[in-house]
């Protein structure tokens, strides 16, 4: 700009914010695939969630080299949602993205999603993505039908029975516009440690007032890392819970909770069974944590669509979940356990 001083505040279009931890063997891809997005309107914010490793020292040369790149660092480890909450409290753009600090980008992915978002003129825009595991690559499609198309979020929740777009919970599967963030629609749940997109991607579509997918594929998501909480059956894993019940008392709350319950309560009832059909690879005191918290978490349901939501699953299942279902909380009187 002409006669533009030193102290004039950039405009920054977009802020894509990047939590890294401990991911040394990864962040030189992630970085350089920022690189290869980089645009003089562009912001990365990459937060340092207290890394024990190299990854600060990569992190510092970002900052020297990649346009437009800025470090915040945790003085303690918060966890990946508050990683990123740390990350829009600083955003400045009109439109926000994420990333993770082991996962990577196609070149030019950045300004076409960005172009996307513009000309529909929405909330949001979800996005497919590719899941990399080793060398295989496969791709993972938005569930939603209708692409390229301004649509209503609440309408993309149902129905109860089928994967719908808040099963896609990647929050770094998409962008969005900072009247999102104003609202407070964007901010996750402080100290969740997993399962952090479910409270989130739910919020979002009942409260956004306008979204879109698009088959983009640009996002590269690394499966596997075994650092990654999806890859450690601690306790850390038993944070679904809390992520969960505040689902269901989120939604309890909605103008539309009789129709919408029935999804949140199936939906966390599957991630249960999920979590109890591989048990094993928890930790004794962890598994028979996740079973009692699990009991008691059925337990919080509405009762009726809970029963509704296990009568309308695989016998499997329901039978899996039906024997939890039954478990005693400590204290039950053996007369009540027997009714």
């Amino acid at each position: 700009m002409p006669g533009a001083g030193p102290n004039v505040t950039r405009v920054v279009k977009l802020s894509v914010i990047v939590p890294f931890y401990n991911v040394q063997t990864y962040a030189p891809d992630t970085l350089k695939s920022l690189a290869a997005n980089s645009r003089e309107d562009f912001e990365f914010l990459l937060v340092d969630d207290c890394s024990r490793d190299e990854t600060p020292r990569i992190l510092a040369r970002a900052e020297r080299e990649l346009p437009g790149a800025r470090v915040l660092r945790h003085e303690k480890n918060g966890g990946l949602a508050t990683a990123r909450n740390t990350g829009l409290d600083a955003a400045r753009g009109e439109y926000l993205t994420f990333l993770d600090g082991d996962d990577w980008l196609a070149p030019g992915y950045l300004p076409e999603l960005l172009r996307v978002i513009a000309e529909l003129g929405c909330d949001f825009v979800r996005t497919d993505h590719v899941q990399c595991t080793a060398k295989a690559r496969t791709v993972h499609r938005v569930p939603h039908g209708r692409r390229g198309v301004v649509l209503d979020p609440r309408a993309a929740i149902l129905p109860a029975d089928r994967s719908t777009s808040v099963d896609y919970a990647y929050a770094w599967a998409g962008i969005y516009h900072r009247r999102l963030l104003d609202g407070g629609v964007l901010r996750f749940r402080d100290g969740l440690r997993t399962a952090e997109d479910r409270p989130w991607i739910w919020r979002l579509h009942r409260e956004a007032r306008s979204m879109a997918v698009t088959g983009l594929l640009g996002v590269f998501y690394r499966r596997g890392v075994a650092s990654s909480l999806t890859q450690i059956g601690d306790v850390r894993q038993l944070d679904f819970i809390r992520a969960f019940d505040q689902v269901i008392e989120e939604t309890a709350q909605d103008r539309d909770a009789q129709l919408l319950l029935p999804k949140a309560v199936r939906t966390y009832c599957a991630i249960i069974s999920h979590h109890l059909g591989s048990i094993e690879r928890f930790e004794p005191p962890v598994a028979r944590k996740l079973r009692a918290m699990s009991a008691a978490a059925m337990k919080r349901m509405p009762q009726d669509v809970l029963k509704e939501a296990l009568d309308s699953m695989d016998v499997q299942r329901a039978a899996r979940l039906r024997r939890l279902r039954r478990r005693p909380s400590p204290g039950t009187p053996a007369a009540e356990v027997a009714a």
